[in-house]
């Protein structure tokens, strides 16, 4: 993967043989698919190398358009606890492709974020929404919590 190594990631094997990894937002051990794999190096690299706070992240959050539920993999809140940036975690086998970006898009049709991020561990594309420009801008890299606009 193009992310730093998570040194102190915890896995565990169930009596049933599978496996499971430590989810550090929710705090408990979740199944360990290639998925999950990615958004939890993900999350460490922001928390450990780009200084966001796990208080204001949170994994698995609903959505619900009527009877449709969706769910963001991740999402970082504001003090206020108002959505800031949606994050999309794909396996390192899964192309990042407009299909992805659509699915994100549509996620923040009802969250309504200025950031948006996609990884499938080994590609990252970091998203923002410039109200001056009226229109979503490439980032070259993901940016430090420190610098990230409201």
């Amino acid at each position: 993967m193009n992310l730093p190594e998570y040194k102190d990631i915890k896995i565990r094997k169930t009596q049933s043989g599978k496996y499971e990894v430590l989810d550090i937002l929710r705090r408990r051990f979740v199944s360990l698919t290639p998925e999950e794999w990615v958004r939890q190096h993900f999350v460490n690299y922001l928390v450990t190398d780009k200084g966001y706070p796990m208080a204001l992240m949170a994994n698995e959050i609903e959505l619900r358009v009527g009877e449709k539920r969706l769910r963001c993999d991740s999402v970082l809140f504001n003090s206020q606890c108002q959505p800031r940036m949606i994050i999309e975690y794909k396996a390192e086998s899964v192309q990042l492709t407009d299909k992805v970006l659509t699915q994100i898009m549509t996620y923040n049709m009802l969250l309504h974020v200025n950031y948006l991020i996609v990884s499938n561990g080994n590609e990252h594309c970091c998203l923002h929404y410039d109200i001056d420009k009226e229109k979503w801008l490439q980032l070259p890299e993901i940016p430090d919590y420190s610098l990230l606009e409201e």
